[in-house]
């Protein structure tokens, strides 16, 4: 038994299986002649390793491609660990609610260790690929996490639920259906790999491959902790220090609003589909006056193209707790400025020594008529239980909660800004004394 299930033969019967069960369960928004090609191809480099055995150099790229690519995937999204986890949090949220599994919303309560273990292993597995340590363990690792990442991506643009995947976070943002294919082209360079792994051996002597590769371990646990304890070391976010705010509101050169067509979606009552018409061919061919064949179902809005330049922020905003538009006096204040970001007071930090920091700043600040504001998006009520608690003297306002988390990826964080321009921005682990940012910052 054990002979054949490591046969060609085994290998042969698997493969087409699966790839057979693939074709069969794929919903219709992928075109199955696509999946029919892809499907192919990955079944004939699982069962070509005879072939790859004579071109090494094929692996050798593939090895170099994957590792390079892992690592800097890992890296990327080990720079801002938080922003990565929320994004996980954005997936498992969908699956509870399609699915209905309480499992899901388990996952999206431990959406950060998750998110740092997936940054980990990724750039581990890519150094381990690379140096050629445990080759079996580490590409049956690799196919694992690409397979799992590959049903996100098409999950997500399948069904048009999660519009950015989060891959290079906001290094590099991609739209679903390009996500998918990333995640395609790395699961056949994998596969590849498979079936090339006897050309795969160590770079270096053991002991030495085993000295980097816990370095590399070690470097990749560390790594995305100090990033989550102070701030994210490369910042590619529209709030970022230097830029700002009011001109990244502004659209780029040539701007173009995205453009979307209304579909018409009628179900053919003789057959049960469903099919959509624009209202070019709505108009031609007069479907309104078979009524015996088409109901109509609902209008669907379809995106032609996207907006070409547009903003960088489109969502910023502040409002009073009264309700009037504080926007424009913000970014318009010709003075320096801190902003107290606290996007959900319920997740604020409690440590009593930040907080007596906090109440510091203002008071100092406030002597100097430099103003203090804390944005969150929680009620009056709440931000008034805050404030008891905490003795806070300083001004709240609302804001949206995702605009907030996007500005600094702390919770609280503060930000210096002027004429709309962020100055400088902390993280609440290196909560700054006034004295410190007026001699370093306030020029």
């Amino acid at each position: 038994m054990k002979k054949f299930l490591s046969s060609k033969l085994f290998r042969a019967i698997w493969s087409l299986g699966l790839a057979a069960l693939l074709y069969y369960v794929c919903p219709p928004c992928f075109s199955k002649t696509t999946l029919a090609i892809v499907l192919g191809i990955l079944v004939i480099l699982v069962n070509s390793s005879p072939l790859l055995a004579k071109a090494p150099i094929i692996t050798h790229v593939s090895r170099f491609l994957v590792g390079g690519l892992f690592i800097f995937s890992g890296f990327i999204k080990a720079n801002d660990p938080l922003g990565f986890s929320y994004k996980l949090k954005e997936y498992f949220e969908v699956f509870k609610e399609d699915s209905g599994l309480g499992i899901f919303e388990s996952f999206a309560h431990i959406a950060l260790p998750l998110a740092i273990l997936l940054c980990v292993s990724e750039m581990a597995l890519g150094f381990m690929l690379l140096v050629g340590y445990r080759k079996n363990l580490t590409l049956g690792l690799l196919l694992t996490q690409i397979s799992f990442f590959t049903f996100l991506t098409f999950y997500s643009a399948c069904f048009n639920k999660v519009t950015t995947c989060g891959c290079f976070g906001d290094f590099l943002v991609l739209k679903p259906w390009e996500s998918f294919w990333k995640d395609i082209v790395l699961l056949i360079l994998i596969t590849l790999l498979y079936a090339g792994k006897e050309s795969i051996n160590e770079l270096f002597s053991p002991l030495l491959t085993i000295t980097f590769t816990i370095i590399a371990i070690v470097l990749s646990v560390l790594f995305p902790i100090h990033t989550y304890r102070n701030l994210p070391v490369f910042d590619f976010r529209a709030y970022k220090i230097g830029d700002n705010i009011k001109k990244n509101m502004e659209p780029g050169a040539g701007y173009e609003p995205a453009k979307y067509e209304s579909m018409l979606v009628y179900k053919n009552l003789k057959t049960g589909e469903s099919k959509e018409f624009s209202n070019e061919e709505y108009n031609r061919l007069k479907i309104w006056e078979d009524t015996l064949t088409w109901k109509w179902e609902a209008t669907n809005n379809k995106l032609i193209h996207d907006a070409i330049n547009p903003p960088k922020i489109v969502d910023f905003s502040i409002t009073s707790l009264d309700g009037y538009d504080l926007k424009d006096s913000v970014l318009n204040n010709k003075d320096y400025m801190f902003l107290l970001i606290c996007w959900d007071l319920t997740q604020t930090d409690d440590d009593e020594t930040l907080h007596a920091k906090m109440n510091d700043l203002y008071k100092l600040a406030s002597s100097d008529k430099i103003k203090i504001l804390a944005l969150t998006q929680n009620d009056a009520k709440m931000i008034d239980e805050y404030k008891h608690k905490h003795q806070a003297l300083y001004d709240f306002a609302n804001a949206d909660g995702v605009v907030l988390k996007t500005m600094v990826r702390s919770n609280p964080g503060l930000i210096l800004i002027k004429d709309g321009t962020i100055i400088m921005n902390w993280h609440h682990n290196n909560f700054p004394s006034y004295s410190d940012v007026k001699q370093k910052y306030m020029k």
